[in-house]
C-alpha cells in the first residue's frame, strides 16, 4: 500500500512560533505478522515508528485477562492498560511501565477510564470518562471522550473546562481520498503526554461498539 504515515510541515517564519500538536498516523495492525496477534503501529509527522501495540493473544499473562502494553517504537514498555474483571461500565485501569505478573502486588494506578452510565444504551456514539484521581468521588472527570471512535470522529476534553486536547479523525491523502478505518489520525496538543492518549485509544478500540463495514474496507 502507498505511504500512510503523515506528511505534514510547520512553517518556521515566526520566530517564536507556538509549539504545534503532536500528530500521529495509527494504523490498526501489529508489527508482528504472524497468527495470534494484533495492535497498532504508530507513526510520528516524519514518519517515524513512535508507538507500537502488540496483543500477543498467547501470552500466559495478559492473554486470559486482556491487559496490553504501550511500547515506544523500540520496544520498551510505556504503559500497560488492563481492563476490570466483571466491569458494568467496561472499566479498564491504566499503569505506568510493564505489570509484572510473577508479583501479586498491584503498582499504583495511573488513571482509570469507562464508559458512563448515560452511554451505556448507545449504539452509535462511544463516549468515555477518564479519571486520574478517584480519592475524590464525587468530582467530574479529568477527561471526557464524545464522538464516534468507531466512525473515527471524536474528541478528547478536560472535563473541567471542556478544552479539546485531542482529536481522532479519518486519515485523508487527499481532498478526494479517505483512507480505510484502518488508518486514522491522531492529533495531541502541546502539553498533553502523547503516550497517555495513546491508552485511551487502546482502550476506545476494545469497549466501541464497532459499526459494520464492507468486507472490501475491514
Amino acid at each position: 500500500m502507498s505511504r500512510i504515515h503523515p506528511t505534514e510541515k510547520f512553517s518556521s517564519a515566526d520566530p517564536h512560533p507556538p509549539s504545534p500538536p503532536y500528530v500521529f498516523t495509527l494504523w490498526k495492525r501489529s508489527t508482528m505478522n504472524f497468527q495470534g496477534t494484533d495492535g497498532f503501529t504508530v507513526f510520528d509527522h516524519r514518519g517515524k515508528l513512535a508507538f507500537r501495540v502488540e496483543n500477543y493473544a498467547r501470552n500466559r499473562c495478559f492473554g486470559s485477562i486482556g491487559g496490553l502494553i504501550l511500547m515506544d517504537g523500540s520496544g520498551k514498555p510505556l504503559l500497560t492498560v488492563k481492563p476490570k474483571a466483571l466491569s458494568m461500565k467496561n472499566q479498564w485501569n491504566g499503569y505506568r511501565g510493564e505489570l509484572d505478573c510473577s508479583k501479586n502486588a498491584t503498582p499504583p494506578r495511573l488513571f482509570t477510564m469507562r464508559r458512563p452510565s448515560s452511554s451505556l444504551i448507545h449504539t452509535s456514539a462511544c463516549e468515555a470518562e477518564i479519571h486520574i484521581d478517584e480519592s475524590n468521588q464525587t468530582a467530574p472527570p479529568d477527561f471526557k471522550i464524545e464522538g464516534s471512535f468507531g466512525r473515527r470522529s471524536c474528541k478528547i476534553t478536560r472535563g473541567a473546562t471542556g478544552e479539546e486536547v485531542a482529536k481522532i479523525s479519518r486519515k485523508t491523502v487527499n481532498a478526494t481520498l479517505v483512507l480505510s478505518n484502518d488508518v486514522f489520525t491522531l492529533m495531541v496538543q502541546p502539553g498533553i503526554e502523547p503516550e497517555l492518549v495513546m491508552a485511551f485509544v487502546i482502550i476506545l478500540d476494545r469497549i466501541c461498539i464497532k459499526p459494520f463495514a464492507p468486507l472490501l474496507c475491514s
